[in-house]
């Protein structure tokens, strides 16, 4: 009676021992963890304080001046001569300089670092929707792997009912022992085939942990959904709400704007600007007095070196090679689109003709199982039949992981995260 009840408290305590790890928490924990989202997180910052930089143009610039010099010649002219004097002399002062216009080169690079605020925020969100997809392929693998080792589990119990019969059979004198030792070796084989797929699911589950920042317990459990979501499907306007939403694209649209108003700065730096000015100086030399000064300043750069028209042509560069970008990341999402879908077609005949060769190889498998008991068939036919119907699980477990793989990458593409 005591050992009934152990029984029953263990098996009460087994399940509740198991953790759920669902893909929406791995997903949120690797957003949460992962040292690119961070880093993208890091350029948002860096992006705002470079537009306050770019702003603060427009503000007063004042500045604190001051020198104390320990000898200086003075020259001053007595009796219609020149005389000279060294003496110390220091002197300290504030000047203030307010930008009044500049032909709009300050507003357009304003502009410009606005524009780099928002290529910083689609930038993270892209990085949090590819993460997201790898966090799903890492989990759908996992699934795969754990679906590949109940399937090769289920094979050794096959190849060991074989192994035991064809024992039994050899001390019946109804078969030799070559089919014993045949079924023996299957039976290897098949631990051999379970080992690799456990270490497969090892090595996926580790990788997921490294996305998450934390480890997973050998007692994490996974959502065993089915691969193909009975509701997903591709319309047919899939290429035009992706090039519509496409992080990537609008990454390189943004960066065109940014390049055209820089553009229009550099060429504004022609003209110069026009400058308020103000400053106070109070001065100790051979005399004590102060000095004020208050006026506007016309600066119009005559001649740079051809720096500036460089920089011109520099920014013009800048925005073709911009625009070429963007029309190479369209043509390359436009391929990978096609490709996508062209690949869903195919896999979806695979599945169709996996399912198929599936229900017929256990057919076979049966009828065959029941000729070797009766001596008409012979070991070889049996474990044909069996590896059959091992390699056609496997392939139908691999064509499912395929198609939900095609789903997930639209979903990146499209900028989805769950």
């Amino acid at each position: 009676m005591k050992k009934t009840l152990l029984v029953i408290a263990v098996s009460l305590f087994l399940p509740l021992s198991a953790e759920l790890l669902t893909l929406e928490s791995a997903i949120d924990k690797a957003l949460q963890n992962y040292p690119d989202i961070q880093a993208s997180s890091l350029k948002i910052e860096s992006a705002t304080l470079g537009s306050k930089s770019a702003t603060s143009a427009y503000l007063p610039q004042i500045n604190l001046n001051a020198n104390y010099n320990l000898t200086q010649t003075y020259v001053f002219p007595v009796a219609g001569q020149f005389n000279t004097i060294d003496n110390s002399s220091w002197s300290v002062g504030v000047n203030l300089k307010q930008k009044i216009w500049d032909f709009k080169k300050t507003t357009l690079q304003i502009e410009a670092t606005d524009i780099d605020k928002s290529i910083a925020k689609l930038s993270l969100e892209d990085s949090k929707a590819l993460l997201a997809y790898k966090v799903k392929s890492l989990y759908q693998l996992i699934v795969l792997d754990s679906e590949a080792i109940k399937v090769h589990e289920k094979d050794i119990l096959t190849k060991e009912a074989y192994y035991e019969q064809a024992k039994a059979l050899v001390k019946e004198g109804l078969k030799t022992d070559a089919d014993a030792s045949r079924f023996l070796s299957a039976l290897y084989g098949a631990k051999d085939s379970l080992a690799n797929s456990q270490t497969l699911y090892a090595k996926a589950k580790n990788s997921l942990s490294l996305y998450m920042g934390e480890a997973i317990i050998d007692k994490t459990t996974f959502e065993h959904t089915t691969f193909i979501d009975s509701n997903s499907e591709l319309n047919n306007n899939i290429e035009k709400q992706l090039l519509e939403k496409n992080y990537q694209l609008k990454i390189a649209q943004k960066s065109i704007e940014k390049n055209h108003l820089l553009h229009k700065s550099m060429r504004a730096s022609h003209f110069g600007s026009v400058d308020a000015i103000a400053s106070y100086t109070h001065l100790d030399t051979l005399n004590s007095y102060d000095s004020k000064l208050a006026g506007i300043v016309l600066n119009v750069p005559l001649y740079t070196g051809g720096k500036t028209s460089a920089e011109v042509e520099k920014a013009q560069v800048a925005s073709n090679i911009a625009l070429a970008v963007l029309l190479s990341k369209k043509l390359q999402l436009q391929e990978e689109i096609e490709s996508l879908l062209l690949d869903l077609a195919h896999f979806y005949k695979t599945l169709e003709a996996k399912e198929a060769q599936l229900h017929s190889a256990q057919q076979t498998q049966n009828v065959l199982d029941a000729r070797y008991k009766e001596g008409l068939a012979t070991y070889i036919e049996v474990l044909d039949a069996s590896s059959v119907v091992l390699s056609a699980e496997l392939a139908l477990l691999e064509t499912e992981y395929q198609i939900s793989m095609v789903y997930k990458r639209v979903e990146y593409l499209e900028g989805k995260i769950k």
